[in-house]
């Protein structure tokens, strides 16, 4: 099995962004310079410009909630089914009176 890398601090990512963000050094050596990849800043950076609200995407806190809702409606489809059995099964044994 792969061992993940631990993630880096939010903090650690924020300086660095921070660093990139001013331009003045390119990518790679920024990059190279803080012990990343060139992809993994890349990221970072796409990730801080949809968090500010500069680029289209969802944020953090609206993934995070997406994440749950659609949690929550897996176990209200669990529910609604194990009901929809249980009336099944219940409704088979009702046999109603005839009439004298």
């Amino acid at each position: 099995m792969i061992d993940m890398p631990k993630p880096y601090p939010e903090e650690f990512r924020r300086d660095v962004v921070a660093v990139a963000r001013k331009r003045e050094a390119p990518l790679e050596q920024i990059a190279k310079d803080f012990g990343i990849s060139e992809t993994c800043l890349k990221n970072w950076l796409r990730k801080a410009d949809i968090e500010d609200g500069t680029r289209p995407g969802l944020t953090r806190d609206e993934s995070d909630e997406l994440r749950e809702a659609r949690k929550r409606i897996r176990l209200l489809e669990q529910e609604a089914e194990v009901m929809r059995r249980a009336v099944a099964y219940l409704s088979r044994d009702v046999n109603p009176l005839p009439f004298s």
